[in-house]
């Protein structure tokens, strides 16, 4: 579909239309303009502690071993 021809069914619409049109185009150029957030670099730094017997074998299985 051409631009003119999308053009000529917008002329074509009722007034309510139009407006429920025009509403749906700016929801449609929304969501093409959203860009997801640029991760920060270091931003979990302190969040996440190893424990010292992170390598230990688990206790729940030492008679499988």
């Amino acid at each position: 579909m051409t631009d003119s021809e999308l053009y000529e069914q917008i002329l074509s619409l009722p007034p309510n239309l139009k407006k429920e049109a025009l509403e749906f185009i700016a929801s449609l150029q929304l969501r093409t303009n959203l860009k997801p957030k640029e991760r920060q670099f270091g931003c979990a730094k302190g969040l996440i502690e190893i424990k010292p017997d992170f390598d230990e074998p688990l206790e729940d299985f030492r008679e499988y071993m």
